[in-house]
């Protein structure tokens, strides 16, 4: 029986790696309390959740998870998703949207396990880059709208990004802002920002919540601005009361959208820390131990999880060798829960308003809108599309958005690939594209014709109207047509139908279609649809130059 990956770390652990992971795990613990309650609430649900969501699923992925160094918890990019499926289903009762926010972590984890079980691994390829850039910018905007009345310590309307927008703005006019909320969640953002500019990598979060908590507890201001206010005593519990079968169907839909953005954003991660120490990590076992991390944080009072592009350098930065820091930090952070609930009690709300923003500016990303443009004005209107999409419309709509718009870009590309003809260039060993060698010349009475996309149902036509065109306006009669197709990488039955037609088309005219270069699984293809009497051995060439030959030796032009 083939054991976890965690506990196969536990087998090959190694002594000297104690003290560093006892000390990263330490370090870890400082963040992972201030910026699981803002995450919490973030999301609209009560600061405590973030501590379950915390320690929940770090316990669970050092059991399973791949990966020896990251770390999984709440996340500024999955915050407003979880609110957008959660708080229309809750209306205003927080206990039931901590139970929805259960189930939807439920609903993901299975996700993510049925796709371990199916290998889904790679659906993340969905995703490209300027479309995850567009939709992590569009994140970083709805996150620090939506904390911008916290921040300001004003009673925020909610709502789409412009209703929040519109009544932050009228709040404001009408002389709603809280000066000492403003000030404290101003002071904690300058904090977090200068300690990133001084050296000794100083823990910016960690000074900015303990100042304001210590200045609040000595002046006794928790009556003259809004505060987190006292965690609930006790350890993570199961709060899935109420939710009913009709609320699990009305999240299977975000939930879906919400597991590919999670794993894509994890799966990103850890790879990238894997390629720094050279252990690799299987993709498909990162998404089961992220289902299993989820399913644990729905049980005990959490919320969907993923890989923390913020912790995790943290974790590294301070030494960790093995997920043994990620569980050190989890227990310290149990035992803040249970020896010190009532510090909350002193922390300013806009102070987590302010560690929240801090952290989705910094998932901001305009260099790349200016290098796309640069690059590919299609992919930069990629980007843009996607970020107004998530912006605008709304969060969990811009998945959607999102998903479409990879796979219409990938049809696009499959739909109208690059395509060309070729010929013979001075004393160039092979056959080259005339057009960009203009001074390339034609062999007489052939056509060679490339394709670069595997042929199906949406570019058949599109294949045969190249062929065709190239024989139109050939500068002599055409006896052979040679399709350089190494390109062609796939063939389904409704683009082998245009085959099969132009084939006839060209015989009627004496012309013979035959092909280079060809790969076998397409041969293969090509048997089990039944044309192998069209296409025999005699139409296949190895290679373009072999064709070229055969077809002179027939027309004695040798």
């Amino acid at each position: 029986m083939k054991l976890p990956p965690g506990l196969t770390m536990v087998r090959d652990y190694q002594r000297p790696w104690l003290k560093s992971d006892l000390a990263a795990g330490a370090a870890l613990s400082a963040f992972l309390i201030p910026a699981g309650m803002a995450y919490a609430e973030a999301a609209g649900l009560p600061a405590v959740t973030g501590l379950y969501a915390s320690v929940i699923p770090l316990l669970a992925y050092a059991v399973f998870g791949p990966s020896r160094v990251l770390i999984i918890g709440p996340d500024s990019s999955l915050a407003p998703m979880i609110a957008a499926a959660v708080l229309p289903l809750a209306g205003t009762d927080p206990d039931r949207a901590v139970a929805l926010a259960g189930a939807l972590a439920l609903v993901i984890g299975s996700f993510l396990l049925a796709g371990r079980v199916f290998r889904l691994g790679f659906v993340t390829g969905l995703l490209s880059k300027p479309i995850r850039v567009g939709y992590l910018n569009g994140i970083a905007i709805v996150i620090m709208i939506s904390q911008l009345p916290k921040l300001l310590g004003i009673s925020g309307p909610g709502g789409s990004l412009v209703n929040t927008a519109a009544g932050t703005a009228q709040a404001i006019g009408q002389g709603g802002v809280n000066p000492l909320a403003l000030l404290f969640g101003a002071g904690s953002i300058a904090v977090i920002v200068g300690c990133r500019f001084l050296p000794g990598k100083l823990p910016g979060v960690l000074i900015a919540v303990v100042a304001a908590t210590a200045v609040t507890a000595a002046l006794d201001l928790t009556a003259a601005l809004p505060t987190v206010g006292a965690l609930p005593s006790g350890l993570p519990a199961p709060a899935l009361d109420g939710v009913s079968l009709a609320d699990v169907l009305a999240l299977l839909a975000p939930a879906a959208g919400i597991a590919l953005i999670a794993f894509a954003d994890t799966s990103v991660l850890s790879k990238s820390f894997a390629s720094r120490s050279g252990v690799p990590v299987d993709g498909n076992q990162e998404m089961g131990a992220l289902g299993a991390a989820n399913v644990a944080s729905g049980l005990f009072g959490g919320f969907p999880i993923s890989g923390s592009t913020s912790r995790t350098p943290i974790a590294v930065e301070a030494g960790a060798k093995s997920p043994l820091a990620g569980a050190t930090a989890a227990v310290l952070v149990v035992l803040f829960m249970v020896l010190a609930p009532g510090l909350t009690t002193f922390l300013p709300s806009s102070v987590l308003a302010g560690v929240v923003m801090v952290a989705a500016a910094s998932i901001l990303d305009v260099k790349t809108l200016r290098r796309l443009l640069r690059m590919s004005r299609t992919e930069a209107a990629l980007l843009v599309t996607t970020f107004l999409g998530v912006a605008f419309v709304g969060v969990l709509e811009g998945i959607v958005v999102a998903i479409g718009l990879s796979l219409i870009a990938f049809v696009l590309r499959a739909l109208d690939p690059y395509r060309t003809e070729l010929g013979s260039v001075g004393e160039v060993p092979g056959y080259h594209d005339l057009s960009r060698h203009p001074e390339g010349q034609r062999i007489p009475g052939l056509v060679i014709a490339r394709f670069d996309a595997p042929l199906f149902f949406a570019n058949g036509a599109v294949f045969t109207d190249h062929i065709r065109r190239l024989v139109a306006r050939a500068p002599e009669p055409v006896r052979w047509v040679i399709v350089a197709s190494e390109a062609i990488t796939g063939l389904d039955t409704t683009a082998l139908d245009d085959l099969v037609a132009l084939d006839d088309e060209l015989a009627r005219r004496g012309i013979s279609l035959v092909f280079a270069e060809m790969k076998g699984p397409i041969k293969d293809r090509l048997i089990r649809f039944g044309v192998s009497s069209r296409f025999g051995p005699d139409h296949f060439f190895p290679t373009v130059t072999n064709a070229v030959r055969s077809y002179k030796r027939e027309f004695g032009l040798e």
